[in-house]
């Protein structure tokens, strides 16, 4: 278990004095022997956390839905495996209080993709001849993400993929707060599927191009959009939201039958 991870079961509870902070970084196997190094370290990996006298908050149970900025990130990968296969196509698309505010896309080079994943997404080694290599795109996705909530449908395997790159290429981790649409679908939203195709469907969402990075994001988008407009009034903060789309009710599928 990453430390960051105990930080947060503390800061989810209220936050927490510099002191006490100080204390837990000291008290774990951190990088940096220095505090004040290792903050540095955290935010740069996208940790959530500011100081205001003398106390240390988690960005994300001070913001409200409407100020929090939401990363919606899609990738299409030449192998599940980041040991094994590397990003072909990411794409990012920053959305905050139902608008979309900033986009980043890029294919990335690579000399060979299985027949069968060309075949899915249509990107062959050809489209990729003169794209900027993993490092690069790497480096300018975590720029772009800062310390933004990273939404994905199926959000662990594109927030794992892109961790285990950036460690690969010994540029940090994510250690953003994440959150799955199809976790916060099934929340929000009736239907028999929660695949992103069977979404689309149900909410009328016209975006062609699916297993394509920018066009799967944008989709993300408009269920995000479809999830929050459903929300009780009961759910006001970025952690509320979190908590709700892992532990709130299910819903049931009506047949039309």
């Amino acid at each position: 278990m990453h430390y960051s991870d105990l930080l947060t079961k503390r800061l989810l509870i209220r936050p927490i004095k510099l002191i006490q902070y100080k204390d837990i970084l000291k008290s774990q196997n951190t990088f940096y022997d220095s505090v004040e190094l290792e903050t540095e370290l955290l935010l740069s990996n996208g940790y959530p956390i500011y100081l205001s006298e003398d106390i240390v908050y988690l960005k994300t149970t001070q913001n409200t839905i409407n100020e929090q900025v939401f990363c919606i990130v899609d990738i299409e990968t030449s192998g599940g495996n980041p040991k094994t296969g590397q990003i072909i196509e990411l794409a990012a698309i920053k959305f905050k209080n139902g608008i979309i505010i900033e986009e980043y896309q890029s294919l990335v080079y690579c000399k060979e993709i299985p027949q069968k994943v060309q075949e899915i997404t249509g990107i062959t080694p050809n489209m990729l001849g003169d794209a900027p290599n993993l490092k690069t795109v790497l480096e300018e996705f975590k720029i772009f993400i800062e310390d933004d909530v990273f939404v994905a449908h199926s959000v662990d395997f594109d927030f794992n993929f892109i961790s285990n790159s950036l460690k690969k290429y010994h540029l940090g981790e994510l250690l953003n707060r994440k959150l799955c649409t199809i976790d916060l679908a099934a929340r929000t939203i009736k239907a028999e599927r929660y695949g992103l195709k069977y979404l689309k469907e149900q909410l009328n969402i016209e975006i062609e191009n699916h297993h394509r990075a920018y066009e799967d994001a944008l989709s993300t988008v408009e269920v995000l959009k479809a999830s929050l407009a459903r929300l009780g009034e009961e759910i006001k903060t970025t952690e509320d939201l979190i908590e709700f789309s892992k532990k709130g009710k299910l819903l049931e599928f009506e047949s039309r039958q």
